[in-house]
């Protein structure tokens, strides 16, 4: 990844730039920085990643571009910090795998599409996906969220064989459902409650996790 443009802003960053208290803004300037990660999601989930410019961005924020390199750096550091979530999606796996195994894929699908569901998610979800069709870059980092981060460690915790093919069927799966509902929209699918689609889904997640694949 390359440098930001103003690394004294970022000490000790590891590298994500979304969360308040990891970029070392200085008191009052919370109002511009919000502003641009709001508008980048917003430009993102529209435009995807290769459609979204800094400037489109900027003037979405009212601000001046070379503000948005001087919070964010590159436009890659900007998606980054855009579509990090307040919450992992790892951290309701130790409750999901404490539950029933026998309903562990509907269980997931179930929280999944809740997840999605909440208004102040869809901005961050919506730029993932429009972004992973168009640009190698933003789809390199929801594979890292979803198949790594989410079912990699679901699929290591259940030890099951083939663990990173069963993770990544998993992930495929949860990417092409979030596509046809949420940007495509095709009907039935878009409008069905989460509680139906979570039960037709469920079993072939169940299958990719536990069952056989061979």
């Amino acid at each position: 990844m390359r440098p930001i443009a103003q690394p004294h802003h970022h000490a000790g960053h590891s590298g994500h730039t979304g969360h308040p208290g990891h970029t070392g803004r200085r008191p009052g300037d919370s109002g511009a920085h919000d502003a641009i990660l709001l508008a980048a999601r917003l430009e993102f989930g529209e435009s995807g990643y290769d459609g979204a410019t800094i400037r489109a961005i900027a003037a979405r924020a009212v601000v001046d571009p070379a503000l948005v390199h001087h919070y964010f750096g590159s436009k890659e550091q900007l998606f980054e910090a855009a579509v990090e979530l307040s919450v992992s999606p790892a951290a309701f796996l130790p409750a999901i795998l404490a539950g029933d195994r026998e309903r562990l894929g509907e269980q997931i699908v179930e929280r999944f599409l809740t997840v999605w569901e909440e208004p102040h998610n869809r901005p961050v979800f919506m730029a993932m996906l429009r972004s992973v069709i168009s640009n190698e870059q933003a789809a390199d980092l929801v594979r890292r969220l979803l198949v790594k981060e989410v079912f990699g460690s679901l699929a290591v915790a259940l030890g099951v064989p083939d663990a990173e093919l069963r993770a990544t069927l998993a992930g495929s799966q949860f990417i092409g459902l979030a596509l046809i509902r949420y940007v495509g929209r095709v009907e039935p699918l878009a409008s069905a409650d989460v509680g139906t689609v979570a039960v037709a889904v469920g079993p072939t997640i169940q299958r990719y996790l536990t069952g056989e694949i061979g």
